[in-house]
């Protein structure tokens, strides 16, 4: 655990661009959150506007009003994730007043709070500290790949989807959760950088590699969580999805992690491709032929995503696309994951209690 924090969603909160903040109401082993700022929601409590469930989480305004409701905290955490990871201009006042006032910024972007004139000169002279979780490691400490994948004996299960922001991470990590409450060993395999900010021990932020090196560095972290572990099973979160025209990370990960198992995250509500109106999603029948002719993993469930959708909307979709795709589907959200883990079981029976 880090410390306390407050998470900047202005004007994000509960749409895709602010899944960062999604992820760390849902769940972080790094921090507590205390506060989200979206003054547009000011007043509501997180995880009730989110989920439908209290969280005990106020949204506030702005900075000044979360340190008098709940104190100073120790981060204040970038919870937005923009298409082409740049800073709104929105956000800018919170970060110059956290930094002013000594408290250490978090941020998942592509564009570096540390590289900023004004932010650097703001953490210096408040002896605050920026930590740009996307900065690309240094190529001598990443690793190619080598073949040692073959040496996990633990079922690799990879989450991946029709779409980018559609709720694999959560997904992924509902499953490890679900898996090990029943106790069976399980580790999460984190590939962005919300997993990073939600304390995955595991994983790497796969957006800022040198490409050569994206299947080596998945690989070693699968190896490296089975050795130090001995897991039966392994979960992978996916990134964007294989035909998304600008995030199709999931090539990677199946290559990298080599899954014996998928489970395919979909938004029934969504039409095309976030923020892309003139490209249609493929859909999960056209993913799951395309994962399936690219290597030995075979998709096992299907997971929604029922953003803008009823109960019953929801429910009369997941019975329609289990229906079709001839494999189980639920809202890992509303229904839990028991379907996925009972599916993963067949697949491989070592998994049963």
């Amino acid at each position: 655990m880090d410390g306390t924090a407050v998470v900047l969603c202005e004007g994000m909160f509960g749409e895709t661009g602010g899944k960062t903040a999604h992820g760390l109401v849902r769940h972080t082993a790094r921090y507590t959150v205390r506060a989200v700022i979206d003054s547009a929601l000011a007043g509501r409590d997180a995880g009730e506007t989110l989920d439908g469930k209290v969280a005990g989480i106020p949204i506030v305004a702005d900075l000044p009003e979360a340190l008098r409701a709940t104190g100073r905290p120790d981060y204040l955490v970038v919870g937005v994730a923009t298409h082409g990871g740049v800073l709104p201009a929105a956000c800018r006042p919170a970060i110059a007043a956290a930094l002013r006032a000594g408290i250490h910024v978090d941020s998942g972007l592509h564009q570096f709070i540390g590289d900023d004139p004004e932010f650097a000169a703001l953490a210096r002279a408040g002896g605050a500290r920026v930590r740009d979780v996307r900065r690309t490691p240094p190529r001598e400490e990443m690793h190619p790949f080598t073949g040692a994948i073959h040496e996990v004996d633990a079922l690799r299960v990879a989450v991946l989807g029709t779409d980018s922001g559609v709720g694999k991470r959560t997904t992924a990590v509902r499953l490890v959760q679900g898996l090990l409450e029943e106790g069976t060993g399980a580790v999460m395999i984190g590939t962005g950088q919300t997993a990073w900010m939600q304390g995955a021990r595991y994983g790497i932020i796969l957006d800022s590699l040198v490409n050569d090196f994206v299947s080596g560095e998945i690989e070693h972290q699968v190896v490296r969580a089975f050795r130090d572990e001995r897991p039966r099973a392994i979960v992978v979160e996916g990134q964007g999805c294989l035909t998304h025209p600008a995030y199709p990370g999931g090539f990677e990960i199946l290559a990298g992690a080599q899954p014996q198992a998928v489970v395919l995250q979909h938004a029934p509500a969504r039409a095309h491709y976030d923020d892309w109106p003139a490209f249609p999603l493929a859909g999960p029948a056209r993913e799951r032929q395309i994962i399936e002719l690219l290597g030995p993993a075979r998709v096992v469930a299907v997971t929604l995503n029922s953003h803008g959708l009823t109960q019953g909307e929801a429910r009369a979709a997941a019975a329609r696309i289990g229906a079709e795709m001839g494999l189980p589907c639920c809202d890992p959200l509303r229904d839990g994951v028991e379907p996925v883990i009972e599916a993963l079981r067949r697949l491989a029976p070592r998994l049963r209690r």
